[in-house]
């Protein structure tokens, strides 16, 4: 290999094809292949994106809707088999709140907490949350703990 017969790699470099608008005999002189008269004929033309020609745009033909409440509250879903997965790989010992959840990164520090009842509880455990599920309260306090709403 040398100097003389290196060449890039196969795709990589686009060729540029003939250069537009350098007299009649290149075959792209005069219009420079753009045709006549036009908006498309212009320097500095640019077409909105979404433009149809002035057919409605799709965009705006579409029906939209539905509502999207600006004032819902999103919680942060744990469930019962991850409080209980946290006491058997003793994580947690007594009581779970929102800053052991932080910690263990089960959730964010702004997050409003919400515990679901999926799974089993087996050892008395005092959980803090901004809400609970009717029947993990109920599974809570089964259990021997207590679930207390901040």
């Amino acid at each position: 290999m040398s100097l003389e017969n290196l060449t890039p790699a196969s795709g990589s470099v686009k060729s540029a094809g003939k250069r537009l608008g350098r007299g009649q005999s290149s075959g792209k002189g005069g219009t420079a292949s753009r045709g006549h008269n036009g908006q498309k004929s212009r320097s500095g033309y640019s077409r909105k994106i979404g433009f149809e020609g002035g057919q409605m745009p799709l965009q705006r033909r579409v029906p939209k809707f539905g509502f999207t409440n600006i004032n819902r509250k999103e919680y942060r879903a744990i469930n019962l088999d991850t409080v209980q997965s946290l006491l058997s790989d003793k994580k947690i010992k007594k009581e779970l709140n929102i800053e052991t959840l932080v910690e263990l990164r089960l959730a964010h520090k702004n997050d409003l907490v919400k515990i679901l009842g999926r799974g089993k509880l087996d050892a008395a455990i005092k959980v803090s949350a901004n809400k609970f599920s009717a029947s993990a309260k109920a599974a809570i306090e089964a259990a021997g703990g207590e679930a207390v709403t901040l």
